[in-house]
């Protein structure tokens, strides 16, 4: 039997579910990637074609990547979505290698540099993304190859985009209509949602990713599946939790251990200062101290 799962609506953040959405919905995965990416008007994307979101490894003994989603559109740029739970160096660093790899096997497949498109990396985070000196309302975060001293010039061919879900309020930005919906599509609906947005209903792409997320339609294998994502997160969070608290521990530790020892050295120091101003030899001063003489004639 399935377990309990509070509510009408499943969260769409889980793997289950995001995959469900925009791995099976061309035409929702576009919304999402014409809505949340830089692109320009007359760069929207018209058409997807979904590829293997496997990325293979370049030797047999590295573990495979695998991205949420993963499609080219007729142009043949790629698009890469990630979903990520919470924020690590190690998910950045993955998240460049797999637009590197992108960028790397379509050069293989067609032989000619020039007809190398370019690949935009979506990555959707719940918590705790850390990128530099972002303010306390930035949530989204841009990045593409620029010139040092003049940023407004860009080579075209990676780009990527992370976006801080628990940052994002929709009063605070004046931004494209589909990409407030969408965010609130994702920020606002879970297990305990009671009333569901008019403005999310109202929307064919948000209504329609609002039927997939339905309780009703997941067998109970799917359910289990679900709650079984949910578990492996919270032991993240507790593995993750405890490391940063055995961090902060030993980092207080060292620092008292420090500073005790700073300490009895400032003291160590004002006692041969007076021993000195006494006319003490430096033989005495030092086996009373402990000090150097090179420590002793600085005083």
């Amino acid at each position: 039997m399935a377990k309990s799962v509070k509510g009408k609506y499943l969260n769409p953040k889980a793997d289950l579910t995001f995959k469900l959405i925009f791995n099976e919905h061309p035409d929702l995965v576009m919304s999402l990637l014409n809505a949340l990416l830089p692109l320009d008007d007359d760069g929207q994307i018209e058409s997807v074609e979904y590829l293997t979101p496997e990325m293979v490894p370049d030797t047999p003994t590295k573990k495979n990547s695998i991205v949420d989603v993963r499609c080219k559109d007729k142009q043949g740029r790629q698009f890469i979505v990630e979903m990520q739970m919470y924020w690590s160096d190690s998910f950045r660093r993955r998240v460049i290698l797999n637009a590197a790899k992108a960028v790397v096997r379509e050069s293989e497949k067609s032989q000619n540099y020039n007809l190398v498109q370019p690949v935009y990396s979506l990555n959707l985070v719940n918590e705790g993304l850390s990128l530099g000196d972002a303010g306390p309302d930035e949530f989204y975060h841009d990045y593409a190859i620029v010139n040092v001293e003049h940023s407004d010039r860009i080579i075209e061919g990676l780009r990527f985009v992370f976006i801080d879900l628990k940052k994002f309020k929709p009063k605070t930005i004046a931004e494209k209509k589909m990409a407030v919906l969408w965010l609130r599509f994702l920020t606002e609906i879970d297990e305990f949602t009671q009333v569901v947005p008019e403005e999310l209903l109202e929307n064919a792409d948000t209504r329609k990713a609002l039927e997939i997320v339905e309780k009703a339609a997941y067998t109970d294998g799917q359910l289990l599946a679900y709650d079984d994502f949910w578990m492996s997160v919270v032991d993240e969070r507790v593995i993750t939790e405890d490391a940063q608290k055995k961090g902060w521990a030993k980092g207080l530790a060292e620092g008292r251990a420090e500073g005790l020892e700073k300490g009895m050295k400032k003291g160590l120091e004002e006692v041969a200062r007076k021993l000195k101003a006494k006319g003490f030899d430096t033989a005495d001063i030092i086996d009373a101290t402990g000090l150097t003489e090179a420590e002793i004639e600085q005083l």
